[in-house]
């Protein structure tokens, strides 16, 4: 009987080990957690950040409204590290909120406008000491990350949205989102001279850009969510070869090591860079999550955190799973998730 209790002592121990608890007390450092950027609802001015402590397995709401005693405004749209400082860029209130990578307090607000218009910056991207931003007004901001101040602007093609940096060259996806005729092209600029050097053309709409060991870019190009369908493109870096590689209902893509997790909010597949083909069409199982928003993979961590939007109008989720494809935990944040950090 002693024996049976201590059973039963241990599994209720583990079984509540994952359990996550809401709190709303300050967070005095930033340690073993993650912080997750909720983009929140469009013109409602509720985006936020939530702290994940992993040690104690509770969720702080509001942590950028307990750390700088204001809301963070109209939908947040990236969130990065990047040296000591934390980059928060909010799309429709045009700001880049900076925060002190260890504490989160505030450092600075940049505010993304040009002649009083607001520029609508979309994501970040960063090499040396210089932060690129891209703003959907047709431009790359080039922000100095000592002074935080803009120094150029460079023209690309129409609303630009997602940047990757390889080889000291940024390639950046001109969508063309918010006008009729969309763009098809990537911008590649130079990251030393800050000149758009070509415009390679893959597709209407594109969006994210991963690299496969610096030669090789894949990109996500999204159609016209009706008659265009949405496809993976394949650049091959020194050449104009550009190759389709798969043409069906893609909502986004994330790399982890050298494979391609491929999601929408029917499936979650797993593809092979190398081969380019498919190895898991179910590779993570939509059973408990209600709405595929994003993916992001923690390389330090080998793990994968699925954002669930909940159906976009409630309280969203994340789940982390394993590199196999195993649920590991899941924990409530804010509206519509979208990035995250990962502090060790």
């Amino acid at each position: 009987m002693r024996l049976i209790s201590l059973w039963i002592l241990l599994f209720f121990f583990v079984g509540c080990k994952k359990k996550t608890t809401t709190i709303n007390s300050d967070v005095s450092e930033l340690k073993h957690g993650l912080l997750v950027l909720n983009e929140g609802l469009f013109n409602l001015n509720n985006a936020s950040l939530s702290w994940l402590d992993l040690n104690a397995n509770t969720v702080s709401e509001d942590f950028f409204l307990q750390k700088t005693g204001r809301k963070l405004g109209d939908t947040g749209n990236d969130l990065q590290r990047y040296g000591a400082k934390i980059y928060v860029l909010v799309n429709v209130s045009s700001t880049i909120e900076v925060l002190n990578a260890r504490t989160g307090q505030s450092v600075k607000q940049i505010v993304m406008q040009e002649n009083g218009v607001a520029k609508q910056p979309r994501n970040l991207a960063f090499y040396g000491s210089k932060m690129f931003v891209s703003c959907f007004d047709g431009y790359v901001d080039v922000i100095d990350t000592a002074t935080l101040s803009v120094e150029k602007r460079i023209k690309v093609g129409s609303n630009p949205e997602n940047m990757l940096v390889v080889n000291k060259l940024l390639y950046v996806s001109n969508s063309g989102g918010l006008i009729p005729s969309l763009d098809s092209t990537l911008s590649v600029i130079d990251c030393k001279s800050l000149v758009e050097l070509d415009k390679i053309i893959v597709g209407k709409n594109p969006g994210k850009i991963v690299v496969q060991n610096d030669s090789t870019l894949y990109v996500h190009v999204r159609g016209n969510f009706s008659t265009i369908p949405s496809s993976l493109k394949k650049i091959h870096l020194g050449s104009t070869l550009v190759q389709s590689i798969v043409a069906n209902n893609i909502s986004g893509i994330e790399k982890m090591e050298n494979q391609l997790i491929l999601y929408s909010t029917e499936a979650i597949s797993l593809l092979d860079m190398q081969s380019n083909s498919i190895l898991n069409a179910s590779f993570i199982s939509l059973t408990n999550i209600n709405t595929v928003y994003r993916m992001q993979y923690i390389a330090s961590l080998k793990q994968i955190f699925v954002f669930d939007a909940n159906y976009y109008t409630n309280t969203g989720f994340i789940h982390r799973f394993s590199t196999t494809g195993e649920f590991i935990q899941k924990f409530p944040v804010g509206l519509n998730p979208n990035s995250l950090i990962y502090y060790e």
